[in-house]
């Protein structure tokens, strides 16, 4: 059965502490049709982590012919590892009519944008309300020490100063409001004249009925 709708690939960005996390989830229980992306990875699986459902893991050589034949949608070198979102699986979905959710960075949502996919992607990135409130969160979360917390501030001003390259952005000062909005750009989203395939036919149709009523 052909899809009604084609989907989407929502990326999500922000720096670290603005709720991009919180936010995801979030729509993932609102909404089944969207699902996360599973990366691809070079780096050994760690106990407890499964094959398909943390990442897809794979060697390196076989990673490398992925992105030299365009079967990465954005890849990275981080660590020693690479990482990458396989371009197959996201086809596949979007073809069934369901979105991929992206937790990425700037420069992963830009090498998606300008993918092969780009024409189905809806970038959004979040704001924090203040610079003295993203290091409150990064703090009351309790999950970094002082020296981590410190390299997430100065790596966040890197992250926010590309906000303009996405297609929204929201000032997440209050994350049910912040939703709500992610709410109505994705439902909006969904009706773009690309995300709907079968509307061409559908004027087709009624120009056949128009020339019989003539």
């Amino acid at each position: 059965m052909t899809a009604t709708r084609r989907g989407l690939l929502i990326i999500l960005s922000s720096p670290s502490g603005a709720g991009k996390s919180t936010l995801a989830r979030r729509l993932r229980t609102w909404d089944a049709d969207i699902e996360f992306s599973i990366s691809a990875t070079t780096r050994a699986a760690r106990p407890g982590e499964e094959d398909g459902r943390e990442y897809h893991f794979v060697d390196e050589a076989a990673f490398k012919a992925q992105v030299s034949h365009g079967g990465m949608l954005e890849h990275a070198h981080v660590f020693g590892n690479f990482y990458g979102s396989p371009r197959a699986p996201v086809q596949a979905t979007i073809d069934q009519g369901r979105d991929v959710l992206f937790d990425i960075d700037w420069q992963g949502a830009q090498q998606i944008t300008n993918s092969a996919l780009g024409a189905h992607t809806l970038s959004i990135f979040l704001l924090p309300p203040s610079i003295r409130e993203l290091r409150n969160r990064l703090e009351k979360r309790g999950q970094d020490d002082a020296e981590t917390i410190a390299r997430r501030m100065e790596k966040s001003w890197d992250e926010i100063s590309h906000w303009g390259a996405y297609d929204f952005v929201i000032v997440n000062d209050d994350l049910d409001e912040t939703e709500e909005k992610l709410k109505t750009i994705i439902s909006a989203t969904r009706l773009r004249r690309s995300q709907q395939p079968g509307l061409t036919e559908h004027v087709r149709h009624l120009q056949s009925e128009f020339e019989e009523l003539s």
